[in-house]
């Protein structure tokens, strides 16, 4: 077994990305970090060393144990691979959606002022239950006006 791995191989041996050249492109948009300094596709790591990755809002945090140039199955990834992210972190997956967009006309324009007001009273027609709450950790007594 080698001492050390190509980091764009061992991020898709550990199926933190699908393809390799979806990890050689994260890499050199700077969203991959080894040992808290940028890497590119060709940096070697070794067992040991601690990978943070962003993908999307969240910044995931892995530790090498083993090292691994083929893809393996899901289950045989804690064998090479100690994912160290935070919980707050992989919240932010669940976050609700904020926001909702009203399909306009292309070229229509800005809304009028009927449209705006159409829009805040669907805001306010939404019903924002415990069941919301519950699935996502809003507090029922936020105001979302």
């Amino acid at each position: 077994m080698a001492e050390e791995v190509r980091i764009d191989k061992y991020l898709w041996a550990i199926r933190v990305f699908k393809t390799r050249s979806e990890a050689a492109d994260a890499c050199k948009g700077n969203k991959v970090k080894v040992n808290g300094a940028d890497a590119k596709p060709a940096k070697m790591i070794k067992v040991g060393d601690t990978i943070r990755v962003r993908k999307a809002a969240v910044y995931y945090t892995f530790k090498v144990i083993g090292l691994i140039e083929n893809r393996v199955g899901a289950h045989l990834v804690p064998e090479y691979a100690e994912n160290l992210t935070p919980q707050e972190e992989l919240d932010k997956l669940k976050a609700p959606v904020e926001t909702f967009f009203v399909k306009r006309d292309r070229g229509a324009g800005r809304p009028t002022k009927k449209d705006r007001r159409t829009i805040e009273a669907m805001w306010d027609g939404i019903d924002f239950s415990d069941d919301f709450s519950d699935a996502y950790g809003e507090d029922s007594s936020d105001d979302f006006s």
